[in-house]
């Protein structure tokens, strides 16, 4: 065992979790994990500042199986934002605690309640998003008044997506006897008020960014109106890149993007939370499994997912809020990689662009922008109008009326027929 790995063993690892350790390739602690694993081992409540891709979960999973018994009803319990969150945490759990054969369920929504509650009945461990969880709760079909451990991960993000009063329902259904760590990029408003109301005492711990700031390149470009599309297609066509990510403010954008992307050659995915969970899932897999992709999402994939390799981060839409843009470039630029931003700024964008820029650790260049293909965007079909298809020749025309209650040609049948009984 090499000197890293024995920096493990230090923070008080046992041998089946350094086992896990050696097999899942970790080469040696991070900031985070070196603080609050020793911390958390002493039973201590924890608030962490720490961002996605620092290795909070083996710092709070760790002390979480070490405090479980198997097969005595749910006595941990992790609350996450997004499913995929939920279920990254899910793996890694029962990877670091395969050695005790404990029963991690995963909880969220998008798919059948069936084999859920099935799987509560002999869960030890539950991971979930708070709206799925409140459901369960609602059906009494699970219980958390034996919870040792409860963690709320990338808490933050909880609170943006509107999820702080199901925390509070959730909170209050756990046993107060118990431990709860807190781990988000900010901690303030809100949820300072959450630590204050709901933890004892904790023990703040703040890292350092996973992203090397020094090794991430962003630049930004100036465009005239509707021709964002044609520089994206250039700059994706001549940058050295292999897997992408590509942001957009709207699931309706996700999709036309990444489908006039496909248009024009270019391997393309779409992600944001309309998807089924099945389909999310076989993206995300595609997307690890790839050495040259590009995944056009909303910002949901920011937070929580453990993305790596993704040399390039382009904002085809400024994100509508400053901290929003800190999240989207932690995508890129870590553990030492290099990586790049690409801001594509139009008109639109200006008022919430100037917001990042008031951002101190910010430092983005603008760059000239080059001669490019203009490409025509295939856009998506009208939608029907309700009132019926006006404006379409021939057949179509009378379809609307026709299909009203009660009128159009059933209603003239229904009283032709009446007119032939009399």
């Amino acid at each position: 065992m090499n000197e890293n790995l024995k920096k493990f063993k230090d923070l008080g690892l046992d041998e089946d979790t350094m086992k896990v350790v050696q097999e899942m390739g970790f080469e040696e602690p991070t900031e985070i994990q070196e603080k609050a694993i020793p911390v958390a081992l002493k039973g201590k409540d924890v608030v962490g500042g720490s961002a996605t891709g620092s290795g909070k979960t083996l710092a709070f999973g760790y002390p979480l199986i070490k405090t479980i018994e198997e097969g005595k009803g749910i006595q941990g319990l992790i609350l996450a934002p997004t499913r995929e969150l939920a279920n990254q945490v899910s793996k890694a759990l029962k990877n670091f605690g395969k050695h005790k054969n404990l029963n991690v369920v995963s909880i969220y929504g998008g798919v059948s309640i069936g084999p859920q509650i099935k799987q509560l009945r002999k869960a030890d461990i539950v991971v979930g998003t708070p709206g799925r969880i409140l459901d369960h709760l609602s059906r009494k079909t699970v219980d958390f008044s034996r919870v040792k451990c409860l963690v709320l991960d990338e808490a933050d993000r909880m609170l943006d997506m509107g999820f702080l009063p199901d925390v509070r329902k959730i909170i209050n259904k756990c046993s107060k006897e118990r431990q709860t760590m807190l781990f988000s990029a900010t901690v303030s408003g809100a949820l300072a008020k959450i630590v204050k109301d709901n933890m004892k005492n904790p023990i703040q711990i703040s890292v350092d960014s996973n992203v090397d700031p020094s090794k991430m390149k962003q630049v930004f470009y100036d465009v005239q109106g509707g021709q964002k599309f044609s520089l994206l297609v250039h700059l994706l066509e001549k940058e050295k890149s292999g897997l992408v990510l590509v942001f957009c403010n709207t699931k309706r954008n996700t999709d036309f993007i990444a489908k006039n992307l496909k248009n024009q050659n270019i391997p393309a995915k779409a992600f944001h939370g309309d998807l089924r969970q099945h389909s999310r899932t076989k993206v995300l897999d595609h997307f690890h499994n790839s050495e040259k992709l590009v995944l056009v999402c909303t910002d949901v994939a920011a937070r929580g997912l453990d993305i790596k390799n993704v040399s390039h981060v382009y904002n085809y839409d400024c994100p509508r809020d400053a901290k929003d843009y800190i999240h989207r470039i932690g995508r890129t630029a870590r553990a030492g990689a290099e990586g790049k931003v690409i801001n594509i700024i139009g008109e639109r964008d200006y008022n919430d662009f100037r917001k990042v820029f008031k951002i101190p650790s910010i430092n983005i260049k603008e760059i000239k922008t080059p001669q490019y293909k203009r490409i025509r965007l295939i856009k998506p079909p009208r939608r029907k109008n309700n009132r019926g298809n006006r404006g379409y020749k021939g057949k179509n025309r009378s379809r609307g009326r026709n299909n009203r209650k009660g009128g159009g040609n059933r209603y003239n049948k229904k009283n032709r027929n009446r007119h032939k009984r009399r």
